[in-house]
């Protein structure tokens, strides 16, 4: 399964955004952007000053929310294809899909720290779709559709104890009773939308 590779602090700072802000808040360490508030690289500190194009801007948006969903350039292309042929706002149906996918609830849900974990968690077999198991992190939960971890590991005493420690809220669109879960209505995408230009993403691929 490809997976991006690049240091997660770095994709925080090229991004000028916190990518994973869980991983700030249980210790001490601080946020990417406040240790170094540049970009990476040698010339990071210059290229903070040099004027970014319209392209630049486009392509920077585009790169924020791949990388904040885990999602690489070819899949990320195919939501967009999809989004195109849907009813209603572009940008919008992208970010519905993104919301949509099985690692991002479990994210929302409160089920692990990070989206990459929740990607681990679904690709280990841990978590069950309406009761079976489902292994894809890219499958799309419809409306109705039941989410849970896992029976046996539900009972670790680790997982437990992980959950009370993170203590998430749960999104408004998703239900949960601890470690049982229901998508109750369409993904809400006002908090992506406050990160991500997605105007930009489409401006980009229209192209």
């Amino acid at each position: 399964m490809a997976r991006d590779l690049t240091p997660k602090y770095k994709r925080s700072r090229r991004e000028g955004v916190d990518l994973h802000p869980d991983l700030d808040k249980a210790g001490t360490a601080k946020s990417p952007l406040t240790r170094k508030g540049y970009q990476p690289g040698v010339h990071g500190p210059r290229a903070m000053r040099i004027k970014v194009t319209n392209y630049g801007v486009q392509l920077r948006e585009k790169q924020k929310a791949k990388r904040m969903y885990g999602v690489l350039e070819k899949q990320f292309r195919n939501y967009y294809k999809k989004a195109i042929n849907s009813e209603g706002d572009t940008g919008e149906a992208m970010l519905t899909m993104l919301e949509r996918r099985l690692d991002n609830i479990v994210y929302r849900l409160g089920f692990a720290k990070t989206r990459p974990a929740a990607r681990q968690m679904v690709s280990h077999g841990h978590i069950l779709v309406n009761g079976k198991k489902s292994t894809t992190p890219s499958t799309q939960v419809p409306v109705g559709a039941t989410v849970s971890i896992k029976e046996s590991i539900a009972k670790s005493p680790t997982l437990i104890e992980k959950l009370k420690e993170l203590d998430r809220s749960t999104a408004s669109w998703l239900s949960k009773k601890d470690t049982q879960a229901k998508v109750v209505a369409e993904p809400d995408v006002d908090e992506p939308k406050a990160l991500i230009d997605v105007r930009r993403i489409v401006e980009f691929y229209s192209r």
